[in-house]
């Protein structure tokens, strides 16, 4: 079996299917970081249903996952809480590492 298959089950549905690869990139984010929430997005004209996982310190990254069944799946087998963002919208914690990010890039370019 493997890894995406385990993390998010077989999807036979067009355009819910999730690469290997982003199975394996999500479940390594996770174990790498501490307090990993995923946050669900719908899906959109341009994009599919995707995954923000945002950990503690308000680092982030984003996947598509096959669906929101998929993103489900992903928190119960990561043992990671699941919300869904146009309920619970983004994190300030999220808002807050961009911002420092943005800081560190522009000092850097200063100096």
């Amino acid at each position: 079996m493997g890894l995406r298959t385990k993390l998010f089950g077989s999807s036979h549905r067009k355009g819910e299917r999730v690469r290997d690869e982003d199975a394996a990139y999500l479940a390594n984010w996770a174990r790498s970081h501490i307090g990993v929430e995923a946050f669900v997005e719908p899906k959109t004209t341009v994009t599919p249903t995707t995954v923000v996982l945002v950990a503690n310190d308000g680092a982030w990254t984003r996947r598509a996952v096959g669906g929101e069944r998929g993103a489900r799946k992903l928190g119960h087998d990561l043992r990671i809480p699941v919300y869904d963002v146009r309920k619970t919208g983004y994190p300030q914690r999220m808002r807050d590492y961009d911002s420092r990010q943005r800081i560190l890039r522009k000092r850097a370019r200063e100096a």
